[in-house]
């Protein structure tokens, strides 16, 4: 797979088969996206892997803080508005996503539901938190972005699926000292890894993008 058909085909994988990868594996796809680019190198991400009993235990924590309505208090707060532009692209995402695998992301009952399949990580046998230190710059976390893309990537180009998860960091204070991250970090993302159950109804579905002239401007 070259690296333009990596970046065109990789997509949200949210059913995974349970078969755990190797460490080497999970290692290799850390290993390369090590080279992302990172302001001044200051190479500023950090990664814990997530797998086993102590996966399912933390999955039971989660789901244990939102069956009691736990208040979320996540590093990065969720955005609470959008501009007209990407508000419009994200309600399209929304019925497209309805109409092609009858998923609601506008129904408060369905946003729940898909917590907590976030929170069991879509079956995936192994979660890649990200963090990072809490002082850096937002330079650092556009940083992150680009690892996290890298890893993405090379993941996709190995056969393996991912996703990059905003819920998973619901209960950030919880998972990180759960997962023994000092509170001096913050916690970015979750990132389930696996092997993608193809069968599955989710696996078909594919997000839209923009047009490219609508994301362009020409000056000459």
């Amino acid at each position: 797979m070259d690296a333009l058909e990596c970046i065109t085909t990789r997509k949200s994988i949210r059913r995974f088969k349970p078969d755990p990868l190797p460490r080497e594996v999970l290692m290799e796809v850390i290993d390369i996206a090590k080279w992302s680019p990172s302001y001044k190198n200051s190479q500023p991400w950090e990664a814990v892997i997530c797998s086993g009993a102590k996966k399912e235990a933390l999955s039971k924590m989660l789901l244990k803080l939102l069956a009691k309505d736990a208040l979320p208090c996540p590093d990065v707060p969720a955005p609470q508005s959008w501009p007209p532009p990407e508000a419009a692209r994200i309600e399209d995402h929304f019925k497209h996503r309805r109409a092609s695998i009858g998923v609601d992301l506008g129904d408060p009952d369905h946003i729940k539901k898909i917590k907590k399949e976030n929170y069991q990580f879509y079956g995936a046998p192994h979660v890649i938190y990200l963090f990072q230190d809490a002082t850096l710059s937002l330079w650092s976390l556009l940083d992150l972005g680009l690892f996290a893309q890298s890893l993405m990537l090379a993941a996709h180009a190995k056969g393996l699926g991912t996703v990059a998860q905003a819920f998973a960091t619901d209960y950030a204070q919880e998972i990180k000292r759960f997962l023994a991250i000092p509170d001096t970090k913050r916690l970015i993302l979750g990132m389930p890894i696996g092997y993608p159950d193809t069968g599955s109804e989710e696996y078909t579905f594919r997000s839209h993008r923009a047009e490219t002239d609508a994301l362009v401007y020409w000056i000459e």
